[in-house]
């Protein structure tokens, strides 16, 4: 058997033609729904982008425990998993997080990795003089000069699409499957940073849209939102969707290109197709842009998500059952090759899903480390705010301290600073450092700095897609409060987590 997994950043599940959307163009996407089976209940698990990454590798939650850091000395790896028992395992992706402080330890679990360089503000090509940007918005990137700085040189040596990094990590996967596909046992992950921000395409992927820029006035380089709410007119915002849009394009003819591949070697017969994201992304919605600062709503925690199983050979259908492609992938992996998921792996084999849309789970919860936990039943989302005056206690509890591009400063692990903890049912029997999360992160910030922190609501997403009209119905919020305890309690998630977020009350009854 064979395996390839196709990995998108950012991908918005509501602006896929297949998902609902009108005016995108996607066609290749529309083609994938036909050849396999779409979920309509997609959430994530940890975010953002490596904690789902670890979800992915462990198969179980990260976000209870600790932020953005490296794989754990006790983690169970899937794709070492999978290499130790014989199946070849190849990453191949431009995602240039996986080679960061905070991350240096998952591509080396591959059995082999291949890395195009040139992503975001990836410090790739080295320049001396540069030349300053020719307008003054540049969103997001106009506040970090020296990211600003590597970013535009960066994208100096990528003139033509065939240089953009997007096309080289696809062309390193299908040269795999070239070399490949008559082989048996390999798991192939192609992972492409796109549509992650900035939304850098050429002109030849923005031709579905040439009556928009036939009509737009403003600045050409403003392809980089920032963090936050959304303060530009309405046609800004506009623009900015369709930059998205055209890089989207381009991600889904790259997703062509594999199909394309799977034809050519008559793959479908007994090779699993992934296609995935590690979660969504603002463009406008609620007045916001990008992530991690808002409410964590179904924008950007309701995924696309699409798997062809060439034993279930379920095509053009779709599941409604609950799913979290980052726990869950995992486990489905390892039995689709023959191997078991191991005791410390939360997540669930999704065969009887593909099969017969056969739920596996009730609840699944979600969030960033540190701030709300949210959880849904498919139906009803609850996101748990903090009640209190601080944001604390919050800890990380990890053997690998580091951030996602910097280490962590001495003073943050001298003195009293760190403790010891644990060991906890997972850790293999090590205990692990304690360390207090940033005090920015355990402040008590105003509203209108941290609209999530404070957000304590129930949505009916079947009735309120959009999370628009929060429902007030006690016996569902007591039911989803139940429901959030119990998978915190699965997770083995600290004491302290059900102290800030005010459900000590909750825990006896």
């Amino acid at each position: 058997m064979k395996a390839v997994m196709v990995m998108f950043d950012s991908l918005n599940r509501h602006f896929l033609p297949c998902y609902g959307c009108g005016w995108t163009h996607a066609p290749h996407f529309s083609r994938l729904a036909d050849r396999a089976v779409t979920f309509d209940t997609s959430y994530v698990c940890s975010m953002p982008c490596m904690p789902a990454r670890r979800d992915f590798h462990t198969g179980r939650p990260n976000f209870l425990h600790r932020a953005w850091m490296p794989l754990e000395p006790f983690d169970d790896s899937v794709p070492q998993m999978l290499q130790e028992a014989g199946v070849e395992t190849a990453l191949i992706s431009d995602h240039y997080h996986y080679w960061e402080d905070g991350a240096g330890n998952y591509h080396n679990r591959y059995g082999s990795w291949r890395f195009p360089r040139g992503q975001e503000g990836d410090y790739w090509m080295g320049q001396v003089a540069d030349e300053p940007p020719t307008q003054q918005h540049h969103g997001r990137n106009a506040e970090r000069p020296r990211w600003s700085k590597q970013d535009r040189v960066n994208r100096k040596f990528m003139p033509t699409p065939a240089e953009h990094y997007q096309t080289k990590t696809f062309d390193y996967g299908l040269d795999f499957i070239d070399r490949n596909h008559a082989a048996d046992n390999w798991f192939l992950q192609i992972e492409c940073f796109d549509p992650h921000e900035p939304f850098f395409v050429h002109d030849e992927f923005r031709k579905a849209y040439e009556e928009h820029y036939a009509k737009w006035k403003g600045p050409t380089e403003w392809d980089w939102p920032n963090y936050g709410p959304v303060t530009e007119p309405p046609e800004w915002v506009e623009h900015m969707r369709h930059q998205y849009a055209s890089l989207m394009a381009m991600c889904d003819f790259s997703l062509g290109r594999v199909l394309d591949k799977m034809d050519e070697h008559g793959l479908w017969d007994d090779t699993m197709l992934i296609v995935w994201t590690d979660h969504g992304f603002f463009l406008g919605e609620h007045d916001c842009w990008a992530k991690n600062w808002m409410p964590l709503r179904d924008t950007v925690a309701r995924t696309p998500f699409f798997v062809w199983d060439p034993r279930a050979r379920a095509q053009g259908e779709r599941r409604g059952a609950l799913v979290q492609p980052s726990i869950d992938l995992g486990p489905t992996l390892l039995k689709f090759f023959g191997l078991e998921p191991t005791k410390d792996m939360l997540g669930h084999d999704l065969a009887p899903v593909l099969a017969a849309d056969t739920p596996v789970r009730e609840a699944g919860i979600f969030g960033y480390h540190g701030l709300p936990v949210n959880v849904t039943d498919g139906r009803y989302v609850y996101m748990r705010g903090i009640p209190g005056e601080v944001n604390a206690p919050v800890y990380n509890y990890t053997m690998m301290p580091a951030r996602m591009n910097h280490r962590y400063q001495v003073s943050e692990l001298s003195g009293d600073q760190v403790e010891l903890a644990g060991p906890f049912s997972f850790t293999k029997g090590c205990r692990l450092m304690r360390i207090g999360a940033p005090p920015e992160r355990q402040a008590n910030p105003a509203p209108e700095t941290n609209v999530a922190l404070r957000h304590t609501a129930l949505y009916d997403v079947a009735a309120d897609p959009t999370q628009s009209r929060p429902v007030d119905d006690a016996e569902a919020g007591r039911r989803m409060i139940d429901l959030m305890i119990r998978e915190m309690r699965r997770c083995e998630a600290p004491p302290e987590q059900y102290e800030r977020l005010g459900l000590t009350e909750f825990l006896s009854t």
